[in-house]
Protein backbone atom coordinates (compact mmCIF):
# COMPACT_ATOMS: atom_id res chain seq x y z
CA UNK A 1 0.00 0.00 0.00
CA UNK A 2 1.50 3.60 -0.90
CA UNK A 3 2.55 6.18 1.90
CA UNK A 4 1.09 9.39 2.62
CA UNK A 5 3.95 10.86 4.64
CA UNK A 6 2.93 13.89 7.10
CA UNK A 7 5.67 15.57 9.60
CA UNK A 8 3.61 17.13 11.75
CA UNK A 9 5.68 19.15 15.09
CA UNK A 10 7.77 17.90 17.10
CA UNK A 11 7.34 17.07 21.10
CA UNK A 12 4.62 18.63 23.40
CA UNK A 13 5.81 16.39 26.37
CA UNK A 14 2.61 17.43 28.45
CA UNK A 15 3.00 17.03 32.69
CA UNK A 16 -0.61 17.37 32.70
CA UNK A 17 -3.66 14.98 34.04
CA UNK A 18 -4.94 12.32 31.55
CA UNK A 19 -8.19 11.54 31.01
CA UNK A 20 -9.06 7.80 29.91
CA UNK A 21 -12.20 7.22 28.13
CA UNK A 22 -14.25 4.32 28.21
CA UNK A 23 -15.83 3.49 24.94
CA UNK A 24 -19.19 2.93 26.92
CA UNK A 25 -22.49 5.01 26.21
CA UNK A 26 -23.43 4.87 29.99
CA UNK A 27 -24.41 7.84 31.99
CA UNK A 28 -25.05 7.33 36.05
CA UNK A 29 -26.27 9.53 38.38
CA UNK A 30 -26.74 9.72 42.42
CA UNK A 31 -28.00 6.97 43.97
CA UNK A 32 -29.35 6.27 46.99
CA UNK A 33 -27.38 2.82 48.80
CA UNK A 34 -30.68 0.62 48.84
CA UNK A 35 -31.50 0.92 45.03
CA UNK A 36 -29.43 -1.86 43.46
CA UNK A 37 -29.68 -2.13 39.67
CA UNK A 38 -27.77 -4.06 37.46
CA UNK A 39 -28.83 -4.35 33.65
CA UNK A 40 -26.86 -5.67 30.75
CA UNK A 41 -27.28 -4.05 27.59
CA UNK A 42 -26.34 -5.89 24.47
CA UNK A 43 -25.14 -4.88 21.74
CA UNK A 44 -24.30 -1.40 22.58
CA UNK A 45 -23.09 -0.85 18.88
CA UNK A 46 -25.30 -1.56 15.49
CA UNK A 47 -23.88 -0.52 12.28
CA UNK A 48 -26.22 -1.07 9.59
CA UNK A 49 -25.97 -0.69 5.81
CA UNK A 50 -29.04 0.92 4.11
CA UNK A 51 -30.41 1.79 0.60
CA UNK A 52 -32.94 4.59 0.34
CA UNK A 53 -36.50 3.44 1.21
CA UNK A 54 -35.34 0.33 2.74
CA UNK A 55 -36.27 -1.03 6.19
CA UNK A 56 -34.77 -3.20 8.83
CA UNK A 57 -35.79 -4.76 12.10
CA UNK A 58 -32.93 -5.26 14.50
CA UNK A 59 -33.25 -6.76 18.58
CA UNK A 60 -31.20 -5.71 21.56
CA UNK A 61 -31.48 -7.71 24.76
CA UNK A 62 -31.57 -6.52 27.90
CA UNK A 63 -30.38 -9.00 30.89
CA UNK A 64 -31.49 -7.78 34.83
CA UNK A 65 -28.44 -9.54 36.63
CA UNK A 66 -29.75 -7.67 39.81
CA UNK A 67 -32.02 -9.26 42.71
CA UNK A 68 -34.81 -6.87 42.33
CA UNK A 69 -37.77 -6.19 39.29
CA UNK A 70 -36.36 -3.56 36.77
CA UNK A 71 -38.68 -1.15 34.66
CA UNK A 72 -37.04 -0.16 31.21
CA UNK A 73 -38.02 2.33 29.35
CA UNK A 74 -36.61 2.46 26.07
CA UNK A 75 -36.52 6.04 23.52
CA UNK A 76 -34.57 6.89 20.61
CA UNK A 77 -31.99 9.47 21.04
CA UNK A 78 -29.23 12.14 19.00
CA UNK A 79 -26.11 11.68 20.04
CA UNK A 80 -22.48 13.06 19.57
CA UNK A 81 -19.39 12.74 20.43
CA UNK A 82 -16.85 14.58 22.05
CA UNK A 83 -13.07 15.44 21.00
CA UNK A 84 -11.97 12.55 22.80
CA UNK A 85 -14.66 10.23 21.66
CA UNK A 86 -16.91 10.30 24.86
CA UNK A 87 -20.43 10.05 23.72
CA UNK A 88 -22.91 12.68 24.45
CA UNK A 89 -26.54 12.93 24.81
CA UNK A 90 -27.19 16.06 26.25
CA UNK A 91 -26.92 18.97 24.14
CA UNK A 92 -26.20 16.82 20.43
CA UNK A 93 -27.86 18.51 17.69
CA UNK A 94 -31.71 17.70 17.47
CA UNK A 95 -32.55 16.49 13.64
CA UNK A 96 -29.29 17.35 12.56
CA UNK A 97 -27.91 16.85 8.79
CA UNK A 98 -26.85 13.36 10.06
CA UNK A 99 -29.43 11.87 12.36
CA UNK A 100 -31.31 9.52 11.69
CA UNK A 101 -33.76 9.42 15.26
CA UNK A 102 -36.54 10.30 12.62
CA UNK A 103 -36.47 6.80 11.10
CA UNK A 104 -36.96 4.94 14.13
CA UNK A 105 -39.53 2.96 16.08
CA UNK A 106 -38.58 1.14 19.14
CA UNK A 107 -41.00 -1.87 20.84
CA UNK A 108 -41.96 -1.99 23.07
CA UNK A 109 -41.29 1.22 24.52
CA UNK A 110 -41.52 0.17 28.44
CA UNK A 111 -41.38 -3.25 29.84
CA UNK A 112 -40.78 -5.06 33.37
CA UNK A 113 -37.46 -7.55 33.36
CA UNK A 114 -37.72 -9.87 36.39
CA UNK A 115 -34.35 -10.52 37.95
CA UNK A 116 -32.64 -13.08 36.35
CA UNK A 117 -34.31 -12.72 33.56
CA UNK A 118 -33.90 -11.22 29.62
CA UNK A 119 -36.00 -9.31 27.57
CA UNK A 120 -36.08 -8.10 24.02
CA UNK A 121 -36.45 -4.15 22.69
CA UNK A 122 -36.23 -3.94 19.05
CA UNK A 123 -36.25 -0.96 16.86
CA UNK A 124 -37.60 -0.96 13.01
CA UNK A 125 -35.65 1.64 10.66
CA UNK A 126 -36.96 2.93 8.01
CA UNK A 127 -34.15 5.35 5.28
CA UNK A 128 -36.07 7.79 3.12
CA UNK A 129 -36.47 6.98 -0.28
CA UNK A 130 -34.72 10.52 -0.99
CA UNK A 131 -31.84 10.58 1.26
CA UNK A 132 -28.54 10.99 0.13
CA UNK A 133 -24.89 9.23 0.22
CA UNK A 134 -23.36 9.42 4.10
CA UNK A 135 -22.92 7.97 7.70
CA UNK A 136 -25.89 8.70 9.50
CA UNK A 137 -26.45 7.70 13.36
CA UNK A 138 -29.04 7.69 16.32
CA UNK A 139 -29.27 5.69 19.38
CA UNK A 140 -31.97 3.59 21.60
CA UNK A 141 -31.27 5.01 25.21
CA UNK A 142 -32.36 2.95 27.64
CA UNK A 143 -33.70 4.43 31.33
CA UNK A 144 -34.07 2.08 34.61
CA UNK A 145 -35.42 2.30 37.50
CA UNK A 146 -36.58 -0.08 40.42
CA UNK A 147 -39.85 -1.93 39.05
CA UNK A 148 -41.15 -2.82 42.70
CA UNK A 149 -43.02 -0.29 44.98
CA UNK A 150 -45.42 1.71 45.35
CA UNK A 151 -45.03 4.13 42.11
CA UNK A 152 -46.67 7.29 43.49
CA UNK A 153 -44.10 6.96 46.43
CA UNK A 154 -41.14 6.45 43.97
CA UNK A 155 -41.79 9.53 41.86
CA UNK A 156 -41.18 11.71 45.23
CA UNK A 157 -38.06 9.72 45.94
CA UNK A 158 -34.73 10.82 43.95
CA UNK A 159 -34.53 7.15 42.85
CA UNK A 160 -30.97 5.83 41.65
CA UNK A 161 -31.52 6.43 37.85
CA UNK A 162 -29.12 4.54 35.14
CA UNK A 163 -28.90 5.31 31.15
CA UNK A 164 -27.20 3.26 28.43
CA UNK A 165 -27.41 3.29 24.88
CA UNK A 166 -27.05 1.14 22.10
CA UNK A 167 -25.48 3.41 19.58
CA UNK A 168 -26.62 3.12 15.48
CA UNK A 169 -24.72 3.52 12.68
CA UNK A 170 -26.79 3.71 9.84
CA UNK A 171 -24.28 4.14 6.28
CA UNK A 172 -26.12 4.99 3.39
CA UNK A 173 -24.11 4.33 0.26
CA UNK A 174 -20.56 5.00 -0.60
CA UNK A 175 -19.39 8.50 -0.30
CA UNK A 176 -15.37 8.81 -0.44
CA UNK A 177 -13.63 8.60 2.31
CA UNK A 178 -11.49 12.47 3.41
CA UNK A 179 -9.59 12.27 6.88
CA UNK A 180 -6.21 13.69 7.19
CA UNK A 181 -3.68 13.78 10.10
CA UNK A 182 -3.81 17.29 12.00
CA UNK A 183 -1.86 17.06 15.00
CA UNK A 184 0.59 14.31 17.31
CA UNK A 185 1.85 14.83 20.00
CA UNK A 186 2.34 13.22 23.88
CA UNK A 187 0.43 13.60 26.82
CA UNK A 188 1.99 11.96 29.81
CA UNK A 189 0.53 11.56 33.68
CA UNK A 190 2.36 8.96 36.01
CA UNK A 191 3.22 6.02 34.28
CA UNK A 192 1.29 6.63 31.60
CA UNK A 193 2.00 8.11 28.16
CA UNK A 194 -0.07 8.29 25.10
CA UNK A 195 0.55 9.40 22.26
CA UNK A 196 -2.48 11.80 20.86
CA UNK A 197 -3.14 11.31 16.83
CA UNK A 198 -5.89 14.17 15.75
CA UNK A 199 -7.85 12.56 13.01
CA UNK A 200 -9.77 14.79 11.19
CA UNK A 201 -12.89 13.54 8.88
CA UNK A 202 -13.64 16.00 5.96
CA UNK A 203 -16.14 13.39 4.26
CA UNK A 204 -20.02 12.28 4.95
CA UNK A 205 -19.39 8.89 6.22
CA UNK A 206 -17.68 7.80 9.24
CA UNK A 207 -14.42 6.01 9.66
CA UNK A 208 -12.72 4.28 12.23
CA UNK A 209 -9.24 4.12 12.49
CA UNK A 210 -6.75 1.46 13.23
CA UNK A 211 -2.76 0.73 12.30
CA UNK A 212 0.15 0.97 14.26
CA UNK A 213 2.75 3.03 16.26
CA UNK A 214 6.41 2.36 16.06
CA UNK A 215 9.05 3.47 18.82
CA UNK A 216 12.45 4.17 17.67
CA UNK A 217 15.21 4.44 19.61
CA UNK A 218 18.20 7.35 18.90
CA UNK A 219 19.71 4.44 16.71
CA UNK A 220 16.91 3.79 14.79
CA UNK A 221 15.91 0.42 16.07
CA UNK A 222 12.60 -0.46 16.48
CA UNK A 223 12.05 -0.04 20.60
CA UNK A 224 8.29 -0.79 20.55
CA UNK A 225 4.79 -1.39 18.41
CA UNK A 226 1.63 -0.94 19.76
CA UNK A 227 -1.81 -1.00 17.63
CA UNK A 228 -3.94 2.16 17.16
CA UNK A 229 -7.31 1.61 19.06
CA UNK A 230 -10.31 1.13 16.68
CA UNK A 231 -12.49 4.13 17.60
CA UNK A 232 -15.04 6.06 14.75
CA UNK A 233 -14.60 9.16 13.63
CA UNK A 234 -17.99 10.90 12.30
CA UNK A 235 -18.77 12.84 9.36
CA UNK A 236 -17.27 16.44 9.73
CA UNK A 237 -15.55 16.26 12.48
CA UNK A 238 -12.41 15.60 14.40
CA UNK A 239 -11.50 13.88 17.25
CA UNK A 240 -8.80 12.55 19.37
CA UNK A 241 -7.27 9.32 19.08
CA UNK A 242 -5.05 8.36 22.53
CA UNK A 243 -2.63 5.84 21.58
CA UNK A 244 -0.62 4.12 24.93
CA UNK A 245 2.86 3.53 24.88
CA UNK A 246 3.55 3.37 28.27
CA UNK A 247 0.90 1.90 31.52
CA UNK A 248 3.17 1.03 33.64
CA UNK A 249 1.71 -2.53 33.51
CA UNK A 250 0.56 -4.23 29.93
CA UNK A 251 3.49 -1.28 28.45
CA UNK A 252 5.76 -0.83 30.71
CA UNK A 253 8.07 2.22 30.89
CA UNK A 254 11.07 2.78 28.53
CA UNK A 255 14.39 3.53 29.09
CA UNK A 256 15.40 7.17 29.38
CA UNK A 257 16.39 9.10 26.38
CA UNK A 258 15.13 10.58 22.68
CA UNK A 259 12.33 8.47 20.70
CA UNK A 260 10.99 9.36 17.54
CA UNK A 261 7.44 8.25 16.73
CA UNK A 262 5.74 7.11 13.97
CA UNK A 263 2.11 6.56 13.09
CA UNK A 264 0.22 4.66 10.25
CA UNK A 265 -3.19 5.37 10.50
CA UNK A 266 -5.68 3.40 7.69
CA UNK A 267 -9.02 5.13 7.67
CA UNK A 268 -9.74 3.13 4.25
CA UNK A 269 -8.08 5.14 1.90
CA UNK A 270 -5.69 4.37 -0.88
CA UNK A 271 -2.95 5.27 0.89
CA UNK A 272 -2.05 5.38 4.90
CA UNK A 273 -1.93 8.40 7.04
CA UNK A 274 1.89 8.80 8.33
CA UNK A 275 2.96 11.23 10.53
CA UNK A 276 5.99 11.38 13.06
CA UNK A 277 7.04 13.62 16.57
CA UNK A 278 9.70 12.74 18.99
CA UNK A 279 8.89 11.45 22.83
CA UNK A 280 11.12 12.50 25.64
CA UNK A 281 11.93 10.22 28.15
CA UNK A 282 13.56 12.09 31.40
CA UNK A 283 15.88 10.04 34.15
Amino acid sequence: MELQRRHLHADCHLHAQCAVVAAAAALLYAAPASAQISVEVSPLRIELAAGPGSTTTQAVTLTNAGKEAVRVRATVTDWDLSRDGAPQFEGAVVGGPYSATAWVRVAPPEQLVEPGKEATVRFSLTVPAGVGPAGYRTGVLFEFAPGTGDPVARAREVLFKSRVATLIYVNVGEPPVAAELTDLRSRSAGALTQIVAVVKNTGRRSVRTKGTLSVYDQSGKLAREVAIPDVPVLPESEREVAIVVTDGEKQPALPPGDYRIEVKIDVGLPALIVGETTLKVPR
